[in-house]
């Protein structure tokens, strides 16, 4: 799940959705671009900037020896239509092109109850306009919760396989596998993971990055 500007019935805490975590544009010579596109799962929502998950990235990269920069490009409140509207914006205000795309959408529209076909058209289009530039993806997916009931799963899940499969994205499932449902690693909203928990999620996708920067 991911924070929504305008939530649900249920007690959800929320971030502005006009906020984004700061961001450098600072890219080390003869090293890789890497761009964290979501919402306030890559933003940093409740934690400081160096520990959101671009931060905490970038340091796991330098420690397997790779040079990066990752780009904190995520919003909070962010849907996929909200995402799809910002991303030429955000990929012409980059140094160079990026040589990754991280793409982290879809938990707000969960959490909205939007259509899944209308987030599936969404995260199609950024695909598209990423394949067009020639930028290699990679998507973080999410879940929809149990109290979204099985026919809405049935229709969300396995968008981000599909996708990944289409436009020959790397694929990491479920962006907060581990860590949901653990309160040591969550915030006190319980949809949000607190450092421990963003150390948890990078541990795990850190070599997947790797892999898909190395291919």
């Amino acid at each position: 799940m991911a924070c929504t500007s305008e939530p649900p019935a249920g007690n959800l805490v929320t971030a502005d959705a006009n906020a984004t975590a700061p961001a450098s544009n600072v890219v080390e010579d003869g090293g890789k671009l890497v761009v964290a596109f979501g919402d306030s799962l890559y933003a940093g929502y409740g934690v400081l900037p160096q520990e959101s998950f671009p931060a905490d990235l970038q340091k796991a990269l330098a420690a397997d020896g790779i040079a990066a920069t990752v780009h904190n490009a995520g919003v909070s409140g962010d849907t996929s239509a909200a995402g799809l509207a910002r991303l030429a914006f955000t990929l012409d205000g980059l140094p160079r092109k990026p040589d990754l795309v991280i793409v982290g959408l879809g938990g707000n529209d969960m959490l909205r109850g939007i259509d899944p076909e209308q987030t599936r058209a969404n995260l199609t289009a950024i695909c598209e306009e990423l394949k067009k530039r020639g930028i290699p993806i990679m998507l973080t997916g999410m879940l929809a919760a149990p109290n979204m009931g099985a026919d809405y799963a049935g229709r969300f899940n396995p968008i981000y396989a599909d996708l990944a499969k289409r436009y020959g994205a790397t694929l990491y499932p479920f962006f907060l596998d581990g860590v949901v449902g653990t309160p040591a690693l969550m915030l006190p909203d319980h949809i949000h993971p607190n450092p421990q928990g963003i150390d948890r999620i990078v541990g795990k996708v850190a070599p997947v990055v790797a892999d898909a920067l190395g291919d």
